[in-house]
């Protein structure tokens, strides 16, 4: 009986049977165009399975990166982008494939980047519309995995038309996670964790020297240092902030009080 009733139920039917590699293409394309990026994927991968050595299969590869992200499946779009990478390492549309790679993980950490919104708008008002979020709550993972992308770009590809955007990118990250170390520095101070609080300024000096966030991790070492009674080293760090940090605004306390300006601030 019950394979009779299997029997009687309708064959679901394949609309894209018999057509054509350019026709799947220019569906999925007009689907994307319209927004439906889970239908423009469906036809992408039936194109690729159908004729998957044709010039349409590789152009679809990048298409269904492209679907995923937009659709917000970044997981699935970081995938689709290193299997073309490894697939086509030559490929003449490869450098959009890192630069898409870097920008679905910037766009998947704007929890991270959007705390510093402001900062932002004074270096590419493309990158200012982020909303704001305590950085403790974030992971950088992303932030440093679009950073590794824009990076291969740049380094790769410097004369691409996507490398400029990158390297806007590029700058706006180191900022941002120079930040969040200082961010997470200032967190273990203001607990009284002052060996913590020293390594995670260290770690943005080492890793971010020219980040602005500089000033402020050099300002954390010398007040944990002071914490912990190591005077030499405290010192030693002073004379490093007012060597790069002249004009620095945790100087000016010192013109207020005899008290100096690390036990103020």
């Amino acid at each position: 009986m019950l394979l009779t009733a299997c029997g009687l139920l309708p064959e679901v039917q394949d609309e894209t049977k018999g057509w054509s590699a350019q026709k799947l293409y220019t569906e999925a394309k007009s689907e994307m165009a319209e927004g439906n990026y889970e239908k423009a994927t469906q036809y992408f991968e039936k194109l690729e399975a159908r004729y998957p050595y044709g010039r349409y299969a590789q152009q679809s590869q990048i298409e269904v990166a492209y679907a995923y992200y937009k659709s917000g499946e970044p997981a699935s779009a970081i995938a689709a982008c290193d299997r073309f990478i490894k697939l086509h390492p030559g490929h003449p549309n490869v450098d959009y494939v890192y630069y898409l790679k870097g920008l679905v993980n910037f766009n998947d950490d704007l929890g991270l980047l959007g705390a510093l919104a402001d900062k932002v708008a004074e270096t590419s008002e493309t990158l200012a519309p982020l909303a704001k979020q305590d950085m403790t709550e974030r992971d950088p993972k992303a932030a440093r995995e679009a950073f590794e992308s824009f990076k291969e770009l740049a380094t790769r590809f410097p004369d691409s038309k996507y490398t400029p955007d990158a390297v806007a990118r590029m700058k706006y990250l180191v900022n941002t996670l120079a930040s969040y170390e200082v961010h997470v520095a200032r967190y273990y101070y203001r607990r009284a964790a002052y060996v913590a609080a020293v390594n995670r300024a260290q770690g943005a000096l080492q890793q971010y020297p020219q980040a602005p966030a500089v000033e402020e991790a050099l300002t954390i070492m010398v007040k944990s240092y002071d914490a912990l009674g190591m005077n030499d080293l405290r010192d030693d760090t002073l004379r490093i902030m007012q060597k790069n940090f002249p004009n620095s605004r945790y100087f000016a306390l010192a013109k207020k009080s005899d008290t100096p300006w690390w036990k103020i601030w």
